[in-house]
């Protein structure tokens, strides 16, 4: 997809259309999956994480762990976003909690959530993500 597209604006329909039933669910509806069952959580090998709607590069694999913080191990969780502006910050309230949504910076898909309880080696920063949501791509991150 062009990177100038206006992805944001995008119909329901064109969505449904390229996206797997449970990727809509989760990526447009704002839904999770279920921990553990995608490949991600456990993944190690070195790369790019992906939207896995629109292709927009968004986490390293230098910047993946395995998170221990209690109702969050089994997805993915970065320390940090690729770079600036991949993703955005969204104040949710759904579910009668007050958390910090992830999305895409380039089509707006939800990802997961924000979380500020990890340990100090992450600098507090937990972005909890849904496998789904991603796509990896196994190449050079960038860093020595």
């Amino acid at each position: 997809m062009a990177d100038n597209e206006n992805l944001k604006a995008k119909p329901d329909a064109f969505w449904r259309e390229k996206l797997t039933p449970e990727q809509y669910r989760v990526m447009r509806e704002r839904g999770t999956e279920r921990p553990y069952t995608e490949t991600y959580a456990d993944n190690t090998s070195a790369g790019v994480y992906k939207c896995a709607a629109c292709g927009n590069d968004l986490f390293s694999s230098d910047t993946k762990f395995e998170s221990t913080a209690p109702g969050l191990a089994g997805w993915p969780a970065f320390s940090a976003e690729l770079s600036q502006g991949k993703v955005e910050l969204v104040e949710d309230r759904s579910l009668g909690m007050s958390r910090t949504e992830i999305t895409c910076g380039r089509c707006g898909a939800h990802l997961g959530h924000l979380f500020t309880d990890d340990p100090a080696s992450t600098n507090g920063m937990h972005y909890c993500v849904n496998s789904v949501a991603l796509a990896f791509d196994p190449k050079e991150t960038g860093k020595a």
